[in-house]
């Protein structure tokens, strides 16, 4: 079987690494935030060309607490997308706000920065940009337009450990950039965690105390915050694994080259990379209008696959009720939702199980 994502092989890959570094939290007696996370923020933080970087308990989380930082609460509108992992949304939720969900554009499947200005009110304060799939959204035209018409900026880096923008590191350009260390991600943890990176002191500062019941270094609060602490040993092992992530986005981005050349003459539609940014391949996503029909095909080749996303989050009951959508809908959003899959695509997949791969989709468009 050859699966969707293969966190074990990365474990397997690192597993040396990994164990030395467990091993030396648990020789430390400190097991709640301590050295490690701060090592590990240091470390996150120099990467990604500056700033200052807080760890926190998950990707989830981070977008909530970034939010928070910004001052974003209730009666406050952030627009967003509807094409993204629910998370995206259920953090502006999270935090008492209205979530403005706007369409992606059809290329890249990013926030489509033409449908933005429609969705601006007076009660708009944010806009959450999601680099989907380990695709850079157009960070140029929305910058633009956060900065005349006075909104903040939030990276959802959450599928885009690595990527850039013009040489740029995301989840630098805006405000604040929101990570996740899910296992199945580009650089991810035995386990939960997320990370907080902004250039600002005083947001990163105040991320701090939020993710720590809103204490300061004196234990004493000035605001309520929540639990929300990057676990040491999942710190320890981001940063074993932190040297490695460029070259294994390297590597994803030879699977999908070598997708891109098998798949060129067919009807499937590939990713198309931003030539002003780096395409870090989170997922290798296809769109095709008989996606559940190839899907069923590649899974009884012993394939893995999924469709990211079948069901938009405006249409998903919980949160249906709670988000805004223009009148006319999303259409592109509504459309991708029955037509992408995704295929394999990590550092350790080999040569062989991408022939393999190429070949059972092959096959399926040629009956």
């Amino acid at each position: 079987m050859i699966p969707l994502a293969a966190p074990v092989a990365q474990y397997r890959a690192h597993a040396e690494a990994i164990h030395a570094a467990i091993g030396r939290v648990l020789e430390s007696g400190q097991y709640i935030l301590g050295g490690e996370v701060a090592a590990f923020e240091q470390a996150f933080a120099e990467y990604c060309g500056g700033g200052h970087a807080v760890g926190v308990a998950s990707g989830t989380d981070a977008l909530i607490l970034a939010l928070k930082a910004l001052g974003i609460g209730p009666e406050d509108e952030v627009i967003t997308v509807s094409h993204t992992a629910v998370a995206t949304v259920a953090a502006v939720l999270a935090c008492g706000a209205t979530p403005v969900l706007v369409d992606v554009d059809p290329i890249y499947y990013t926030i489509d920065a033409a449908r933005i200005e429609e969705a601006i009110t007076s009660r708009s304060k944010a806009i959450i940009a999601v680099h989907l799939y380990g695709q850079a959204a157009d960070m140029d035209a929305i910058a633009e337009i956060a900065r005349r018409r006075g909104l903040r900026l939030v990276e959802d880096c959450a599928q885009a450990a690595g990527g850039r923008y013009r040489n740029r590191r995301l989840g630098s350009l805006g405000d604040v950039g929101c990570f996740s260390f899910y296992p199945t991600k580009n650089l991810g943890a035995i386990g939960d965690g997320g990370l907080v990176l902004s250039a600002d002191a005083k947001i990163a500062a105040r991320v701090r105390r939020l993710r720590q019941y809103g204490w300061d270094d004196n234990r004493e609060t000035h605001e309520a915050g929540i639990n929300s602490r990057l676990d040491p040993i999942q710190a320890a092992i981001l940063r074993a694994k932190l040297p490695h992530l460029d070259a294994d986005n390297k590597r994803r981005a030879a699977i999908a080259d070598r997708y891109d050349a098998a798949f060129a003459h067919s009807p499937l539609a590939v990713p198309v990379a931003r030539r002003e940014a780096t395409h870090v391949y989170h997922l290798y996503v296809v769109r095709c209008d008989d996606r559940d029909s190839l899907r069923e095909h590649v899974g009884a080749d012993r394939i893995g696959s999924a469709a990211h996303y079948p069901l938009p989050v405006h249409c998903q009951r919980g949160y249906a009720e709670k988000v805004v959508v223009p009148k006319s809908g999303l259409p592109v959003t509504t459309a991708l939702a029955d037509r992408v899959l995704s295929l394999p695509i990590y550092p350790e997949l080999s040569d062989a199980e991408v022939d393999r791969v190429v070949a059972s989709v092959c096959r399926y468009r040629q009956l």
